[in-house]
């Protein structure tokens, strides 16, 4: 047992007084200043890729919406490659749109665009050149190389916690990741994902499925989520200090890991 993956988020930009609510907290804001850093998740996996051997690179999520697919597929590729096949790429729709708005990107074509972005994505991956076409994304037959180390390409984790994300999860996702959702409503999700698997014809249990792990870092609450069929969870940051991270992967060494 140990950290097998590493999950980084993004934010593009953070407009000042962003009026959307986040939605993984009680006060609907983010954690963390507005002037916090938030570094590019793919030039800082690279980074890490350079710096480890083993442990997996996660984007947990990139906003696939807001980057056009053939920027993306290349860039993923890329990291795959020079990852030796490390690579997951979490993808979600985005919730601030304040932020699609300084973009100039339309916020309600936002869930049309992932999943389109999502089939171009596979499609660029597949040996040799292709052509797509889209209601957002098209073109002509085209070269997208490298393709990924990983046969099938990276896999593409549908990240969300509304019933819509589990649903685009079964239809587009090889994982699913319902962030900061427990207990009941968790159960709801999988079942909405479990049963549109059925409609599209796909076995559930081919879906991997991370959450959040409960902030107790409770054994008992965390062998509940397994019990569910959650298969990872990914541990949010203690602090925003190299003091406060090293004290919260202390206290996660001694509360779960020694004793997995």
């Amino acid at each position: 047992a140990g950290i097998e993956s590493l999950w980084t988020v993004e934010h593009v930009a953070v407009p000042t007084g962003y009026r959307a609510q986040y939605p993984y907290s009680a006060d609907g804001r983010m954690p963390g200043p507005e002037d916090s850093p938030i570094p590019d998740p793919l030039i800082w996996l690279a980074y890490v890729a350079a710096a480890t051997s083993r442990i997996k690179l996660a984007t947990g999520i990139l906003i696939l919406p807001q980057r056009h697919p053939i920027y993306v597929a290349k860039e993923i590729a890329t990291l795959d490659v020079l990852s030796a096949g490390r690579v997951i790429l979490g993808i979600g729709i985005g919730w601030m749109e304040d932020e699609f708005r300084a973009l100039g990107i339309p916020f309600d074509e936002r869930v049309a665009r992932t999943e389109e972005a999502c089939a171009a994505l596979r499609t660029l991956w597949q040996p040799g050149a292709h052509a797509f076409k889209g209601n957002h994304y098209a073109w002509d037959a085209i070269e997208s190389n490298p393709k990924p180390v990983q046969p099938g390409g990276v896999p593409i984790v549908v990240g969300g916690h509304v019933l819509g994300a589990a649903r685009r999860a079964a239809r587009v996702g090889d994982g699913f990741f319902p962030m900061k959702t427990g207990g009941e409503r968790l159960r709801e999700l999988l079942d909405a994902m479990s049963s549109e698997c059925t409609r599209v014809g796909r076995d559930p249990a081919k879906i991997e499925v991370s959450t959040a792990a409960p902030q107790s870092l409770d054994l008992d609450a965390i062998r509940r989520l397994e019990d569910l069929g959650v298969s990872r969870l990914v541990i949010g940051p203690p602090g925003f200090t190299r003091d406060a991270l090293r004290a919260g992967l202390d206290r996660l060494a001694d509360t779960v890991l020694a004793k997995l």
